[in-house]
């Protein structure tokens, strides 16, 4: 082929291909496709929780995947019609009839996915919950969009006696993709050609290449799987993949398998290897739904499964000795770096008596040599090595703050070779001992900003860890020290300020995310509501005077109580602005009607009397009661 000039086309085949739309969101396709946009499984739902809650979306845990009777589609089309955000692609879809797609499974618990009536504003939302909003309402203007029609073309040409061969792909219909951008429409264009034609050839050339193992199960795939072998349910398949991060069995995106877990899991085969079938897991979740559907009784269910697990126990019981033995010995050389440059015995990681981690030498007492860790997140050996001193790198696992130390030795060597740069004079002991503020590199990888008198002075200040800090020319008026800035890639540079300052900042951020709010949001929704919601300057209405017949909602924490009273604005709902508490309320933004349906299903269960006075919430006073 390498001396051939020309191909002679072999043969042309041509078809066409209708790429039909994509089902109703269940919980699972939901979070793959969230997935896809770089989300967490765990991320994604509980961004969707807070748009249910506000009323935004339907229940995000559903398995349903056919959209219910009484949801009028056209309607919900027509209603966004009216809105700057969809409206030109909803409107294009009510030109045509409407025929939502339906999916293969159709349950009475939960619809599918997909917004309500209730539309936002973008300002209304966060950057994360905005995409994440978008992306279903797009996968519902998806199923109620026409198929896509794409045309196929296979061209094969002979050179010299090789084969090549050329698929194209063309978009003739967009259909759906026109509102659903998140499916492949990517064209490959192949030129026009007919039987018999030479087409000249251009740097021939043979690649060699290998195999590629397959690539390892992102969090949406292994949800999929989990599914599909009927292990968990909707509710609890991205908590189970949560637990495994948090207990330090599974690191990385996507997930990868700890040592520690290797061992767990070794052992298991070893000595229980029932527990590990996953077939067992499966039949309990199909007994639960067999005690739901009736066709089996909580006894018997009961009785099976304490049958199982008591063989599990009787096994790991009969075996505990080999089980701790070789659980010691795996997360031994699960621990071990390398060897130690005093004695040549193992590094291993090690933890100390207060709960802080280092390396330390497995010949102790005999060898005390020592290395520190960063006192963030646990620490795992992975598999990259230093070539320099032959240790394997540390990764320290602190959920999404996760990240790579390296080798702990050359962290060490390069904090003992850097100088402390000094900045200013120390508030605390400069004026009476002289004292120096400093930017300091630690031995165990981290920075901070300290006094040069250590340890006679203990004032210190956090840094980043991660990019290069430059100490700029403008200076604080307050303390008297300069400016700092972080410079990570090729991003603009972070302005740290003056770190006293920054650092004041920060306590106070985390002062106000301490305060339990009163109304029972909890600390992350209340601060995802306050930076979405922060608009210094912007005037809200205040709340409506008492008058006329109606009701309202109040509480503390989960707890909430209905009271009669007045209201004389009938039209208006209100919801709590950031930073306000139940008791002190000065101004209100309007609740979604899920939320005050959801008010009002809570306000039924409760039984127990407030101290707080009552605050409106929501309901006009000519509104049917829920």
């Amino acid at each position: 082929m390498q001396n051939a000039e020309a191909a002679t086309v072999e043969s042309v085949r041509r078809r066409t291909r209708t790429d039909e739309p994509p089902a109703p969101f269940d919980t699972t396709q939901y979070i793959r496709a969230a997935g896809s946009l770089g989300y967490a499984a765990q991320q994604a739902m509980s961004i969707a929780e807070e748009l249910y809650t506000a009323g935004w979306i339907t229940y995000p845990r559903t398995d349903n995947t056919v959209y219910p009777d009484d949801l009028d589609p056209e309607e919900l089309l027509a209603t966004f019609a009216d809105t700057g955000a969809f409206g030109e692609d909803a409107a294009s879809l009510l030109d045509s009839e409407i025929a939502p797609t339906e999916g293969d499974e159709e349950t009475t618990d939960h619809p599918p996915i997909h917004p309500t009536g209730e539309i936002p504003g973008r300002q209304d939302l966060s950057e994360d919950e905005w995409e994440i909003y978008e992306l279903v309402v797009r996968r519902f203007l998806a199923t109620c969009a026409d198929p896509a029609t794409w045309a196929h073309l296979r061209v094969v040409a002979d050179a010299n006696g090789a084969s090549l061969k050329s698929n194209g792909k063309r978009l003739v219909e967009s259909g759906y993709h026109a509102v659903y951008p998140y499916s492949s429409a990517s064209e490959n264009h192949v030129p026009e050609v007919e039987t018999g034609d030479e087409l000249r050839l251009f740097d021939p050339r043979v690649e060699a290449k290998e195999t590629q193992p397959p690539r390892r199960r992102g969090q949406s795939r292994l949800i999929e799987t989990m599914e599909s072998m009927g292990v968990g349910t909707k509710a609890t398949r991205h908590e189970t993949i949560q637990k495994l991060y948090d207990r330090g069995y599974i690191e990385s995106d996507p997930p990868r398998p700890t040592g520690l877990a290797m061992a767990v899991v070794e052992a298991a085969e070893r000595f229980a290897d029932e527990i590990t079938d996953e077939s067992m897991t499966a039949r309990l979740e199909g007994d639960m739904d067999a005690i739901a559907s009736g066709e089996k009784s909580l006894d018997e269910v009961t009785a099976e499964s304490r049958e199982m697990l008591q063989r599990v126990f009787e096994d790991l019981h009969d075996h505990r000795e080999e089980v701790g033995d070789f659980l010691r010995e795996s997360l031994k050389a699960d621990k071990t770096l390398g060897p130690c440059p005093e004695c040549g015995d193992d590094l291993l990681v090690r933890r100390s008596r207060q709960g802080s981690y280092f390396v330390g030498c497995d010949g102790y007492p005999d060898c005390e040599y020592t290395l520190p860790l960063p006192s963030q997140g646990e620490p795992t050996v992975i598999d990259e090595h230093c070539e320099e001193h032959d240790l394997g790198h540390v990764k320290m696992l602190a959920g999404r703050s996760t990240f790579t130390h390296g080798c702990p030795l050359c962290k060490a060597a390069e904090a003992d070779e850097t100088d402390d740069r000094v900045i200013g004079a120390c508030p605390e002991c400069g004026e009476e001992h002289g004292g120096e503020l400093a930017i300091k590199q630690l031995r165990s990888g981290s920075r901070l900003v300290g006094c040069a008198r250590y340890p006679d002075c203990e004032y210190s200040l956090p840094l980043p860890r991660r990019g290069d800090v430059e100490v700029t020319d403008a200076r604080c008026a307050d303390h008297d020290l300069p400016e700092l800035a972080v410079h990570d890639g090729d991003d603009e540079p972070w302005e740290l300020g003056c770190p006293i300052c920054n650092y004041a900042e920060y306590q106070e951020r985390q002062a106000a995310s301490d305060i339990e709010d009163l109304d029972g949001v909890g600390a992350k929704t209340a601060e995802r509501r306050g930076r979405r919601r922060r608009g210094a300057g912007r005037l809200r209405r205040p709340p409506p005077r008492l008058a006329g017949a109606g009701r309202i909602a109040v509480g503390t924490r989960s707890r909430v109580q209905v009271r009669s009273i007045q209201l004389e604005e009938p039209a208006t709902r209100w919801r709590k602005p950031p930073g306000a508490t139940v008791a002190r309320l000065a101004a209100v933004r309007p609740l979604a009607p899920l939320a005050v349906r959801s008010l009002h299903r809570r306000a039924s269960r409760s039984a127990r009397p407030l101290s707080v006075p009552p605050t409106v919430v929501s309901r006009p006073s000519d509104a049917p009661l829920i």
